[in-house]
C-alpha cells in the first residue's frame, strides 16, 4: 500500500509537470531494478519503470518506494557538493526528494549523539545528578572538561551533548543510564532500530570511531525526523547558547542556525574516518525538510546547497499539483 501510494503521488506530480508545458514529452524512460545498497536490508528493492526528464535522472538513486521525481538539475547539485552520501527528505511525509548513496554505511561521528541526547531526555529527570567517572572525564575533545568524581545536572549535560557535542558528557550520561558505555551503545542501537534505522549499529555513546559502528544518511534522516517530533528535544536543537548551573556557557556547533534561513535544528559531526557529517531540519512556510550528509569536506556549503535544492523540489511539486487540480476542475465544467 505504501508503494502504491507513493507511485500515485509520483504520477500526479509528473502529470502536473507535463501540464506546465515546456517539456510536454518526457525525454527518457529509465527501467530500473533497484537493489539493496550495501548494508540495506534484503528484499527492500522493487522493480520500477520511471519516466524522467533528462536533468532528473539522479532521482533513480532513491529507493522507488519512497522517491518522488526530481524537478531541479541533479547534475548541477552533485557538482556542487563534496559529500560521499546525502539525502533530502520531506519532513512531513518522509518521502525522499533526493538521495545519493543514501544506504552506504559510514562512520556517523557525532551526529549519532542525537540518540544519546534523546535517550537521556527520556530516561533522566532534568535536575538529576550525573556522576563523572575517570573514563568519562578522559574523553578527547569536543568536551566541556568535566571533573572526575564530580556530579552535574542531567539538564546541563544533555545540552552539552546536543549543542556542543561534548564527548565527556555523552559518556557520563551513558554510564548513569545503562551502567557502562557499551551497554548504552546497545540501547542506542535498539532505539535506532525502533525508529526504523535498520542499518545503524552503535558502539560508542559519542560517535568516536569504532570498529563495527555504522549508520547511513537515510538512517540519520529517519532518526532526526522522529526526534524532532519531541517538543523538548526540538526546542534544545534551536538553542544558540545556554548557561549551565556550574558557570559555563555552552554554544552550539550548528552554524546553520544563523547561516541558513529556516533552520530549526541540527547536529554536526567530524572524525578523520567519518569526514564531516550533518543532519538537520529546515522549515520555510509550510515546507519542511530533513537533510543528512556524510563524508563531506565542505559541510556548510553542502548543507546550504542541499537545503536550497530541497525547497525548490517542494515548491515545484506543489505548483504542479495546483495546476493539475485546476485542470481537473476545468475539465469538469
Amino acid at each position: 500500500m505504501h508503494f502504491a501510494g507513493a507511485l500515485r503521488f509520483s504520477i500526479l506530480v509528473w502529470l502536473g509537470l507535463i501540464l506546465i508545458g515546456g517539456e510536454a514529452v518526457a525525454q527518457q524512460i529509465i527501467s530500473s531494478s533497484h537493489k539493496s545498497s550495501p548494508g540495506q536490508a534484503k528484499g527492500s528493492g522493487r522493480a520500477a519503470t520511471v519516466v524522467l526528464k533528462s536533468n532528473a535522472i539522479g532521482a533513480a538513486k532513491s529507493r522507488p518506494d519512497e522517491a518522488v521525481p526530481v524537478v531541479g538539475n541533479v547534475a548541477r547539485l552533485e557538482r556542487s557538493i563534496s559529500a560521499r552520501s546525502a539525502i533530502i527528505m520531506d519532513a512531513a511525509s518522509g518521502h525522499t526528494l533526493y538521495a545519493m548513496n543514501p544506504d552506504q554505511p559510514r562512520q556517523p561521528a557525532s551526529t549519532i549523539k542525537v540518540l544519546t541526547g534523546l535517550i537521556a531526555l527520556e530516561s533522566l529527570k532534568r535536575q538529576e545528578l550525573v556522576p563523572t567517572s575517570k573514563r568519562a572525564a578522559a574523553m578527547p575533545r569536543s568536551k566541556i572538561y568535566l571533573q572526575p568524581g564530580k556530579s552535574y545536572r542531567a539538564n546541563d549535560l544533555i545540552n552539552a551533548v546536543l549543542m556542543a557535542s561534548a564527548n565527556d558528557a555523552s559518556v557520563a550520561l551513558a554510564e548513569k543510564i545503562a551502567g557502562s558505555e557499551s551497554a548504552f551503545a546497545r540501547l542506542m542501537t535498539s532505539k535506532a532500530r525502533a525508529m526504523g534505522a535498520r542499518n545503524t549499529v552503535i558502539k560508542t555513546a559519542n560517535g568516536l570511531t569504532a570498529q563495527g559502528q555504522r549508520s547511513t544518511a537515510r538512517d540519520l534522516a529517519m532518526i532526526f525526523r522522529q526526534a524532532m517530533t519531541d517538543d523538548e528535544f526540538s526546542s534544545r536543537m534551536g538553542y544558540k547558547a545556554v548557561k549551565t548551573g556550574f558557570g559555563q556557557t555552552i554554544r552550539t556547533h550548528n552554524k546553520a542556525l544563523w547561516q541558513i534561513h529556516g533552520t530549526e535544528g541540527g547536529k554536526t559531526g567530524f572524525t578523520r574516518a567519518a569526514g564531516q557529517t550533518y543532519v538537520g531540519k529546515f522549515r520555510r512556510g509550510d515546507s519542511e525538510l530533513i537533510v543528512a550528509l556524510m563524508g563531506s569536506q565542505t559541510m556548510w556549503d553542502d548543507v546550504k546547497n542541499l537545503v536550497e535544492f530541497g525547497f525548490q523540489q517542494q515548491q515545484g511539486m506543489m505548483a504542479s499539483l495546483v495546476i493539475l487540480d485546476d485542470s481537473k476542475k476545468n475539465s469538469n465544467l
